[in-house]
């Protein structure tokens, strides 16, 4: 059967596509500060603690904008392939001059910038590894292990999928009940959101696969360290 060609570049490249994905983001950010915090606080840092951390596919940076403010000596490199999603990060980021900085990073084609430091104190990722193919997971979390210092922490939040159908439909069902708004535009999507949304979650993978490629790249203290429904953070560090 013939696959579909992934245009997920070219959607995040898009001035258009990111306009509105940021329209959407502010108000799928207010339910996702939880989450944002959480992965803050797994970082094992004091609030003193001066350190570096990586932001891959930091978009419009929410995740690093939670980190910088829950630890005020921090700095962030915030990496991201796409320039519009890059400028309409710089409004989020505004409350940290002279912290953070955006690198161009295609995580799609596997080459690290050379800007990049050779040992990061912690690497986070959120809502990004999903649109990466197996193989491309793998090189990541691979590079990864690879840039972290020893005893550098890595933490993913992300959507898994699961392989039963029943499982399935549980998640379906609460997120129905909890975001009916949601719900009514999943079964009114146009023949083109529709096909937008298929190319979106064709890589997403169980959680269990995930988690073994942790474990392939060296990782270490690998948990779930949180869940609801098909969102996880799990993570890990490179052990000494």
């Amino acid at each position: 059967m013939h696959e579909s060609a992934d245009t997920n570049a070219a959607i995040w490249k898009s001035e258009e596509v990111v306009r509105h994905w940021v329209a959407e983001a502010e108000v799928q950010e207010r339910r996702r500060q939880e989450q944002r915090r959480l992965m803050a606080i797994l970082l094992p840092f004091g609030p003193d603690d001066a350190f570096t951390f990586l932001d891959l596919g930091a978009g419009t940076g929410s995740a690093s904008a939670a980190i910088l403010q829950l630890y005020p000596r921090s700095t962030a490199i915030l990496a991201d392939f796409s320039a519009e999603m890059m400028r309409a990060g710089e409004s989020l980021m505004q409350p940290f001059p002279g912290r953070y900085r955006y690198v161009e990073f295609d995580m799609t084609t596997g080459g690290w910038p050379a800007e990049l430091p050779a040992a990061l104190d912690a690497v986070v990722t959120s809502m990004c590894v999903h649109h990466l193919t197996d193989e491309r997971k793998q090189a990541l979390f691979a590079g990864i292990f690879e840039h972290l210092a020893s005893g550098g922490w890595y933490f993913n939040y992300d959507p898994v999928s699961t392989d039963d159908p029943a499982v399935r439909a549980t998640w379906e069902r609460v997120a129905d009940l909890e975001d009916p708004e949601a719900a009514h535009k999943r079964r009114h999507r146009t023949p083109e959101q529709h096909a937008r949304w298929e190319n979106h979650v064709r890589y997403i993978i169980p959680l269990d696969r995930q988690l073994k490629y942790l474990h392939a790249a060296g990782f270490q203290g690998i948990d779930v360290y949180w869940k609801k429904l098909e969102n996880v953070i799990y993570g890990g560090y490179r052990p000494a």
